[in-house]
């Protein structure tokens, strides 16, 4: 909140106008302010901001573009990125398991076979990984499909969508149900505002027909569904 503040507030007074509000309303008026977002990318402070913070309020800015108003959706993508980005975590189906999946066809088997809990988790990571597969590294997919034939964009937003559905209503989801429901429900608004951030921001200098069809495809489909 101090970070936002000094990021945000211009002078002493507006500093302390901000800090008010964040006391009174809760520090999401401050992640929800749209300068923000211009504000951390602009920060080149060593250490700040963290990621935690840059992500969420990143995907917060993307998400609210395409429709997307749901502060809880916002906090479990920007975590999943998160923990997903670290070594080889994105193929394993809990941080401690030593099963590795690189196929969203294994899982699915996997879910088919598994015990009740295990089937939960397999399903709930079903849709962390496509999530992960289609949002932060789409061009890899496109490139794959040309390559070798692999599936397109459609087949990971169906399974992931399928994958955090089925999760939403096992026993075991708790109160994570209705996120995971929702994030079954808005697979592909996320995908469109994890494809943003990763074209913007982590790959910004690639170039190829199939990222701009792709952009074009989801900036209509912004436009017209939502």
């Amino acid at each position: 909140m101090r970070l936002a503040v000094e990021l945000l507030g211009e002078s002493e007074p507006e500093r302390h106008r901000l800090s008010q509000k964040a006391m009174e309303e809760g520090p999401d008026a401050l992640w929800d302010d749209p300068r923000l977002m211009g504000a951390l990318l602009a920060s080149r402070a060593l250490g700040r901001p963290s990621a935690a913070l840059f992500y969420y309020v990143i995907l917060r800015r993307q998400l609210l573009e395409v429709g997307v108003d749901d502060r809880a959706l916002t906090d479990y993508c920007a975590a999943m990125v998160l923990a997903f980005g670290r070594g080889d975590r994105a193929y394993h189906i809990g941080e401690h398991d030593e099963n590795r999946y690189a196929y969203l066809v294994d899982l699915v088997e996997e879910a088919g076979r598994a015990g009740s809990e295990r089937a939960f988790r397999v399903r709930v990571h079903l849709g962390n990984f496509s999530l992960w597969m289609t949002g932060i590294f789409p061009d890899y997919i496109a490139a794959r499909r040309a390559r070798k034939g692999g599936p397109p964009l459609p087949y990971y937003e169906a399974l992931g969508r399928s994958g955090f559905l089925m999760a939403s209503g096992h026993r075991l989801a708790g109160g994570l149900g209705p996120v995971l429901r929702s994030a079954g429900e808005r697979f592909a608004e996320l995908r469109i505002a994890l494809n943003r951030l990763s074209d913007r921001m982590l790959f910004p200098s690639h170039s190829s027909p199939d990222r701009v069809m792709r952009q074009v495809a989801d900036e209509f489909r912004s436009r017209h569904a939502w």
